[in-house]
């Protein structure tokens, strides 16, 4: 549905959280070189349970790897505290990609000046920036809403069948 962008991440157990956010939501999740952790981390294991063996996962060397191996239309957006554009402003699309930076230090202010114009934030007072998962799940979950309002418009009744998943 969605494509979840981790750059250089360097938590394992946020990692393990959003590939389970990722399976939850049908999306999948690319995770750029390199690595704070191994993929064989117990801890990045321990936070996806035993679903880390089904998320949808690619591994790239580089952002502009992952880039030029998809369609050249296609959509990405950056996630930033140094943007002023709130992520609920976008109306989002199936195959978007949602980009985030590394848990220390973000995006790098190069790639967020090429990309200013598809630059997002989360609103926050009081605080410099969230967790990583927290945001991932944030973000993807309104992109997910956004998608599920364009399936089915309006929202189930208590005690209906529930709706039917748009990935299957």
């Amino acid at each position: 549905m969605f494509n979840i962008v981790l750059v250089e991440p360097e938590i394992p157990p946020n990692t393990g959280n959003i590939g389970r956010l990722c399976l939850a939501t049908g999306s999948s999740l690319h995770l750029i070189k390199p690595l704070g952790f191994s993929l064989d981390d117990r801890r990045l294991k321990r936070a996806g349970l035993d679903y880390w063996h089904e998320v949808d996962l690619h591994l790239w060397d580089s952002l502009p790897q992952l880039q030029s191996n998809q369609p050249l239309d296609t959509r990405y957006f950056y996630l930033t505290t140094k943007s002023r554009r709130a992520y609920w402003d976008v109306e989002f699309r199936t195959g978007d990609f949602l980009v985030f930076g590394r848990e220390t230090k973000g995006l790098s202010e190069e790639l967020l000046a090429r990309n200013s114009d598809h630059c997002l934030t989360i609103p926050m007072r009081g605080t410099r920036s969230l967790n990583l998962a927290t945001a991932v799940a944030i973000v993807l979950f309104e992109a997910f809403r956004q998608r599920q309002r364009q399936i089915a418009p309006r929202s189930p009744q208590i005690g209906a069948a529930p709706p039917q998943q748009p990935w299957g």
